[in-house]
C-alpha cells in the first residue's frame, strides 16, 4: 500500500488534536456506531483536564488506497524533546495556525525543526468560521515567519487551505462548498512525498527508536519507522546506541502497525512504515534496532539542552506518610530514573546523601506535570524551588533567555513592560496592535526572571492577559534578580487550625489555609503584607469565662483562602522553603531549621 507519514504541529489550543478527530472519522477510522471520547488522541488524564498534548501520539487512516500515518506532537516547548524525536519518523508537517491569532511562539519552535530537517510544510488555517477570523493575514504571517527562520524557496512556496475542525470541513479557497476534509487528505497524499525507505526495501533491516513505552502484558516497546528492509514476527536482531556500539541482541517478539487510534499485530512490517516493536530488555530511544550483519547505528537528532533543575527528595515533613504508599527515596529514585528512560529531555542526578534527586529539565510546566503525574500514583515528595541551569562559554558565564509574547488590553500594557524589562532584566524586542483594544508585546526575558512571574502578571492584567513563552537561546549573565518581595506567616504549632486564630491573622497578609486543617510548626500558611517572615500561632483560641452579655461576641466570618495550585507554589517558593505535595494536597513550608536559627533569621527579616 502507498504510504505517506506527516506530523501536525500547532501552538496550544489551535485545534490540533480536534482537526484529527475529524480526519479520523471522515476517513472511515470509526465504525458509525462506535462511541469516540472527544479529542480521541489525548488519552492522557492530564492532557483532557488541561487540554494540552503532552505524549506525541501516532495514528493512521487510509484515504483513496493510501496509508496515511499521523503524528500528534505536543505543541508546548517544555515537552520539545518528544517533538525533536518524531520529526525524525515523518517526510511532510502540517502546520495548523489559528485564523485569529496568527503563528504562535510553540508554532515558531516546532516549525524551526521541522524546516531544518528539509520538510516541506502545508498550513492549514483554522478556525476561519470565529468572528474574529483574519485568515489573509494569518497567512502573511506564517509566509513571514518561514522566510525568517531560513526556509528554502521550496519550502516557501508551500501550500495551503482554509478550514474549521470543530465543524470537519476543509477547503482551498474561502468560497469552498465547507463540506468536508476531502481537500485536506489530497493535499496530503499530493504534496507530502512517499518515504524514500521504500526504495530500500532490499536492504538490511534498520529502524531508529523514536518512542518508548512499556505494556503490561508484552513488556518494554519501542516505536520508530522502519529505514530500510523488512521485519518479521522471530527474526532476531540487534540494538546498536549512539556510538554503534551493541547493546543487546534480541528476537522480535511482536509488530504493531497503526491502525486508527488502535495498534494491530501484524506478520511483517515494510520499510517507511510506522511500527512498535516488542522484544527487547534495554534498548531504549535513539537507538538503533537492525539486523545483525549492519554494523553502524542511525544518526539520532540532537536533543536540546535542560534549562531548569528542581530537587526532588523525600517527605520529612510531621504530617508525612498519610495520604501515599510511594515515601521512600529508593522508589521515587526508580520513579525518576524510569521517567529519564522514556524522556530523553529530562536528565536526573543524585545527590551526596543519596535522599534526593536533581531533576532537570526544560521548563516549570514539564515538571509540574511529572511532580502531577507521581502523587496520582501515590508518591510523596517534597520539591525545591526551580534552580535556572547556567553554563560557560570562553569564561563567561551565560544563562537561558525566552522569547515572551503577551498579548494584553492596551490598558495594561505599561505595568507588563515595566516589569519584564526593569525588575526583571528583560529586553523589549517588539510592540504593535492587536486586534481592537489589544497590545502585543514581545520581549527577551531571562529564564530565572519568570520563574513566579505568571502570577502576577495575572494579577497586573486583572486575568485578561495570554502570556506565551519560549527558550531562545544564551546570554551573559544579567546580573542579579529580585525574588519575592513578601516574607510568609510560619506556623509555630502542631495541630488543627481555629477559625478565631485565621480571623485574628487575616490583617497580617492573605493565608493559604480555612479552619480545621491540620498544621504544623515550620508550615507556611499565608503571605506576609510586609517583607519580612512572621511566626504565628493558627491555633489560639478564644478566652472563654462564664459571663455573656448580648452584642459582646463577635461573629467569625473568615476571608476565603487563597488555594495555590502545584504550578504556582513551586514558583512561589524561595531558596529557603519546599514544596510538600502528596496525593491529596499541596503545602509549603520552610526547611527544618535549629528553632533558634529561625527565630534569628525572623528578626533578621
Amino acid at each position: 500500500m502507498d504510504i505517506r507519514n506527516i506530523a501536525i504541529i500547532a501552538h496550544v489550543d489551535h485545534g490540533k488534536t480536534t482537526l484529527v478527530d475529524e480526519l479520523l472519522k471522515q476517513s472511515g477510522a470509526f465504525r458509525e456506531n462506535q462511541q469516540v471520547s472527544e479529542r480521541a488522541m489525548d488519552s492522557n488524564d492530564i492532557e483532557r483536564e488541561r487540554g494540552i498534548t503532552i505524549l506525541a501520539k501516532c495514528t493512521s487512516v487510509e484515504w483513496k488506497g493510501t496509508r496515511i500515518n499521523i503524528v500528534d506532537t505536543p505543541g508546548h516547548a517544555d515537552f520539545g524533546g518528544e517533538v525533536e524525536r518524531i520529526l525524525n519518523m515523518v517526510d511532510g508537517v502540517c502546520l495548523l495556525v489559528d485564523a485569529a491569532e496568527g503563528p504562535m511562539p510553540q508554532t515558531k519552535f516546532v516549525t524551526s525543526k521541522a524546516l531544518a530537517l528539509g520538510l516541506r510544510p502545508i498550513v492549514v488555517v483554522n478556525k476561519v468560521d470565529k468572528p474574529d477570523a483574519e485568515p489573509d493575514r494569518a497567512l502573511n504571517e506564517v509566509f513571514d515567519l518561514f522566510a525568517n527562520l531560513g526556509a528554502s524557496d521550496e519550502q516557501l512556496d508551500f501550500p495551503h487551505v482554509y478550514a474549521s475542525g470543530r465543524a470537519g470541513w476543509a477547503d482551498e479557497t474561502l468560497e469552498g462548498p465547507r463540506k468536508d476534509l476531502s481537500a485536506l487528505f489530497d493535499m496530503i497524499v499530493r504534496h507530502v512525498p512517499a518515504p524514500r525507505q521504500i526504495a530500500q526495501a532490499d536492504a538490511p533491516f534498520r529502524m531508529l527508536a523514536t518512542t518508548l513505552s512499556a505494556d503490561p502484558f508484552i513488556g518494554r516497546i519501542l516505536t520508530g519507522r522502519i529505514e530500510s528492509g523488512t521485519i518479521r514476527v522471530g527474526e532476531t536482531i540487534k540494538a546498536l546506541n549512539r556510538d554503534s556500539e551493541r547493546i543487546e541482541q534480541f528476537r522480535v517478539t511482536k509488530i504493531l502497525a497503526f491502525r486508527g487510534l488502535s495498534q494491530t499485530a501484524v506478520d511483517e512490517a515494510q520499510a517507511g512504515d510506522i511500527v512498535t516493536l516488542a522484544g527487547m530488555s534495554r534498548a531504549t530511544v535513539a537507538d538503533t534496532l537492525c539486523a545483525l550483519e549492519v554494523d553502524s547505528a542511525l544518526p539520532a537528532q540532537p536533543i536540546d539542552p535542560p534549562t531548569i533543575s528542581v530537587t526532588f527528595g523525600i517527605n520529612d515533613s510531621p504530617l508525612a506518610g498519610r495520604d501515599g504508599n510511594k515515601v521512600q527515596s529508593r522508589v521515587i529514585r526508580e520513579r525518576l530514573m524510569k521517567e529519564a528512560e522514556s524522556n530523553v529531555a529530562i536528565r536526573i542526578e543524585d545527590t551526596p546523601g543519596g535522599e534526593a534527586f536533581i531533576v532537570s529539565g526544560r521548563g516549570e510546566l514539564q515538571m509540574g506535570v511529572l511532580i502531577e503525574n507521581m502523587r496520582r500514583e501515590g508518591f510523596e515528595l517534597s520539591i525545591s524551588r526551580p534552580r535556572v541551569i547556567f553554563r560557560d562559554e570562553d569564561g563567561q558565564k551565560m544563562e537561558p533567555v525566552e522569547e515572551v509574547i503577551i498579548d494584553v488590553d492596551d490598558d495594561y500594557t505599561g505595568a507588563v513592560i515595566d516589569k519584564l524589562t526593569g525588575e526583571r532584566k528583560g529586553d523589549l524586542v517588539e510592540m504593535r496592535p492587536a486586534g481592537v483594544g489589544k497590545t502585543r508585546i514581545v520581549a527577551h526575558v531571562p529564564s530565572r526572571g519568570l520563574i513566579g512571574y505568571h502570577g502576577q502578571f495575572l494579577t497586573d492584567t486583572r486575568g485578561t492577559g495570554v502570556l506565551n513563552r519560549i527558550f531562545h537561546g544564551w546570554v551573559p549573565h544579567k546580573g542579579a534578580i529580585q525574588g519575592r518581595r513578601v516574607g510568609v506567616l510560619i506556623s509555630m504549632e502542631n495541630g488543627v487550625s481555629v477559625a478565631y486564630a485565621l480571623w485574628n491573622l487575616e490583617e497580617r497578609g492573605k493565608l493559604f489555609i480555612g479552619a480545621q486543617e491540620q498544621v504544623y510548626e515550620g508550615m507556611i500558611i499565608g503571605e506576609h503584607s510586609r517583607d519580612n517572615d512572621l511566626e504565628v500561632n493558627p491555633l489560639k483560641g478564644k478566652k472563654l469565662t462564664n459571663i455573656r452579655a448580648s452584642g459582646t461576641d463577635e461573629a467569625v466570618r473568615l476571608t476565603t483562602p487563597v488555594r495555590l495550585s502545584l504550578e504556582e507554589s513551586i514558583a512561589y517558593v524561595e531558596d529557603d522553603e519546599l514544596v510538600e505535595v502528596t496525593p491529596k494536597i499541596v503545602r509549603i513550608r520552610k526547611r527544618h531549621l535549629d528553632p533558634h536559627e529561625r527565630k534569628r533569621q525572623s528578626r533578621a527579616g
